[in-house]
């Protein structure tokens, strides 16, 4: 038996081993990571659609930003020389022979974006779920629940049947003729 010409593992949902890249990019810091990965996305895009422009493959580490968001997030650092960067004294070049490509270096900012957006929100559940206190009512309720269930199993096990009882002297059904509905007086 086949599967329709569709492996098993072609269309899965079966997480991929991250690429180094990827993991240093969801090494950057929670808080932080969403700010620095605009900025690398930033500068990923310029070298991108300019390969040739080398104001675009050099940075200056004094540049406020860039030494704002390497402070804020060192892991910044090793991304960027996973992608090819080199640090040169005060200056970060990115060599000729290094090409960016859109599907590899642009796509892997967008998923490190989702994967933080995500973790974001994650954590903001956990916080909150973390915030909020128990109601004395409810917990009251909760220890009786516990209370009548410890009860029950004292009880032991249900071993006889229900027995049926007799309700009356038989149905209690009204009929139409009854009341006097559809009976004729002649006529």
């Amino acid at each position: 038996m086949g599967y329709a010409g569709y492996s098993p593992g072609a269309n899965s949902k079966v997480a991929d081993k991250l690429s180094p890249l990827q993991q240093a990019l969801r090494s950057l810091p929670l808080d932080k990571a969403l700010e620095t990965l605009e900025l690398l996305d930033k500068i990923t895009r310029n070298v991108v659609r300019n390969p040739d422009e080398s104001k675009f493959r050099s940075l200056k580490m004094t540049n406020a930003k860039i030494a704002a968001a390497i402070a804020d997030a060192p892991a910044m650092l090793q991304a960027m020389q996973e992608m090819g960067w080199v640090v040169d004294a005060d200056q970060m070049t990115l060599p000729p022979t290094v090409r960016l490509s859109h599907e590899v270096h642009v796509v892997g900012l967008i998923d490190a974006k989702d994967y933080f957006k995500k973790e974001a929100e994650d954590e903001r559940r956990r916080q909150c779920r973390a915030s909020k206190s128990v109601d004395a009512g409810k917990e009251n309720l909760l220890k009786q629940m516990d209370l009548d269930r410890k009860e029950k199993d004292a009880e032991g096990p249900v071993t006889r049947g229900s027995v049926a009882t007799k309700l009356g002297s038989g149905p209690n059904i009204m009929r139409a003729a009854d009341i006097g509905i559809g009976k004729s007086g002649g006529g």
